[in-house]
């Protein structure tokens, strides 16, 4: 089909959905892709993706549906396999929860009498109970350092403490955060147990009614305006029947400064407790007189939305995937003023991502792998990474067929670079493939600059990988062949100032392509080096994931 074709196809697609836009260039090319990774054809894609007629992509919404179904048809056409019981679309059940802010209420007491938090300013608090009403009465506090219980580190902040009904309250980020060179965790590198989703969920087999996690700017990486804007409003989460999953009742986070204030009024010094909880042998400090209560009033509904998924059939180890994921949707329409620009099209995010598996699944077909190859566009990333999610407990192959991963998330336009930035350096021998890839393009690999902030834990591979696949993750560098890392830096620094997350993250003819152009010869390569062999790569030694990938592979 040509470009014209499609693009014609796209129109019909979306007659119903939504009022036509101009036609970009690109699209209106009467050419075919090719089996290559090309300029040409990422152009026409991520042109095509980020087309104001998909409406910015959210992941239920019309304009959503529609992308996904134009990536269905871009699968069929260039010849991938349907990945899910003869369907390219795996479907994903979502819930959206929305909490009635002037109808609900959560606050902390101290000998009975309320604090008076202020939702937004002082504490934000949800439930992902599917229920419409949650209450949480007179619950106790208990301070339980940073909530994690790592075997593997010989760390267990909950040991001999039931939390049953109670609220527990904890630092974010891990103790190898406050003591870099202390060799515990892994050092300044967050863990998954730093990460607040990791805390939320422990809280819950443990137990607990309530979690309040204290917000500290360095530790997390970002402010409280992050917080503020993120957990307010309709949220989105897999869909569940009321009643079902484990959940504490309340979840919420709480400002530095309220959070001092509880200790004082509980006779504790909230610094010396602070650093105490970093140390080895740290045991919960019950925070007497402090009671947490709540009452929540939501409204929810159901949607579906999609993974789309389409294989390469391997030609000598069929039975063996490799699998490439990038998420397709984005934010979708914002209100705005009038003459404003209210479509998020999500260009980099993460058209540029979706761009680059298809293109590589397209040159897998041109050379046949051994192993086969899965090309997973995931949905609803930007809302916590549901889609993966769903595919990570509903794994399409078992995890024992499934040799690792490679995840592709927003590729800047920023031309030829030197160096690779592996996010969450050091977790698996992924990496030695990419090292080699990389020098095959006269590359070298660097860590990740901010590796306290917890990035390796904050796209799709993650979903994955905490089932134990081995997963990659990497990005073009800062070390431009033009310009070199002050160039690379400013541009970067560029985009997240004024582009991401906003509607002026949009496609453009101007865009230097070169630098996506390699990034995606490059992830194809240590694909094809993976899917050509015979290895099984596995987590480090020390890694969170690892004992649960030895125990998948009989390697225990």
């Amino acid at each position: 089909m040509t470009r014209f074709a499609l693009l014609a196809a796209l129109g019909g697609l979306m007659a119903t959905a939504c009022t036509p836009a101009d036609t970009p260039a690109d699209t209106a090319e009467a050419s075919l892709t090719t089996p290559e990774i090309t300029e040409a054809d990422l152009r026409w894609r991520i042109a095509t993706l980020a087309y104001d007629q998909f409406e910015g992509r959210a992941p239920a919404a019309p304009g959503g549906i529609a992308a996904s179904q134009w990536i269905a048809d871009e699968m069929a056409r260039i010849g991938f396999e349907p990945g899910y019981e003869g369907s390219y679309f795996q479907p994903v059940p979502l819930l959206e929860v929305t909490l009635d802010e002037e109808a609900s209420s959560f606050d902390v007491a101290f000998e009975g009498e309320p604090l008076g938090l202020s939702m937004g300013e002082d504490v934000v608090f949800w439930t992902k109970r599917a229920d419409a009403e949650v209450e949480l009465a007179d619950s106790d506090l208990v301070f339980v350092g940073y909530g994690v219980v790592a075997p593997e580190y010989g760390w267990d902040d909950y040991a001999g403490l039931d939390v049953e009904g109670r609220t527990v309250v904890m630092l974010v980020n891990d103790p190898g955060y406050a003591n870099p060179d202390s060799g515990l965790f892994n050092g300044n590198a967050m863990t998954y147990y730093g990460r607040w989703t990791y805390k939320y969920e422990e809280a819950a087999r443990q137990g607990a009614a309530g979690v309040i996690l204290i917000h500290q700017t360095a530790p997390a990486s970002y402010g409280w305006n992050v917080v503020s804007g993120s957990w307010t409003g309709a949220q989105l989460d897999l869909a569940r029947a009321p009643g079902e999953g484990n959940f504490a009742a309340v979840e919420s986070w709480v400002s530095e400064g309220r959070a001092r204030q509880m200790f004082d009024l509980a006779g504790l010094d909230f610094d010396a407790l602070t650093a105490a909880a970093a140390q080895p042998g740290f045991t919960p400090v019950e925070m007497t007189g402090l009671t947490a209560s709540g009452s929540l009033h939501n409204s929810t509904r159901t949607m579906d939305s999609r993974n789309v998924v389409g294989v390469i059939p391997g030609t000598t180890h069929p039975d063996e995937y490799v699998i490439y994921t990038a998420h397709w949707d984005h934010i979708g329409i914002r209100d705005v003023a009038e003459g404003e620009d209210g479509i998020y099209n999500g260009a980099v995010d993460n058209a540029t991502g979706t761009a680059a598996i298809l293109e590589i699944g397209e040159a897998f077909m041109a050379n046949p792998p051994e192993r086969s190859v899965m090309i997973l566009a995931v949905t609803a990333e930007e809302s916590g990474l549901l889609g993966s999610a769903y595919y990570g407990e509903n794994p399409i192959v078992p995890y024992d067929q499934s040799v690792g991963g490679i995840n592709i998330d927003a590729i800047l336009p920023t031309g030829l670079s030197r160096d690779v930035v592996v996010v969450g350096h050091g977790a698996s021998e992924l990496e030695d493939l990419l090292t080699a890839a990389a020098a095959d393009q006269d590359r070298y690999i660097v860590p990740d600059p901010n590796p306290e902030a917890g990035y390796f834990y904050r796209s799709d591979h993650i979903s994955l990988a905490k089932h134990g696949l081995p997963m990659l993750y990497a990005d073009g560098g800062e070390d431009l062949r033009e310009g070199g890392p002050e160039a690379g830096q400013a541009m970067g620094a560029d985009y997240r100032a004024h582009r991401y997350h906003g509607p002026a993250d949009e496609y453009s003819e101007d865009w230097d392509m070169s630098g996506m152009v390699q990034n995606t010869e490059l992830f194809f390569d240590v694909g094809q080096r993976l899917a050509n062999s015979t290895d099984w790569p596995n987590w480090y030694e020390g890694n969170e994931f690892r004992a649960l990938r030895d125990a998948q592979m009989g390697t225990e």
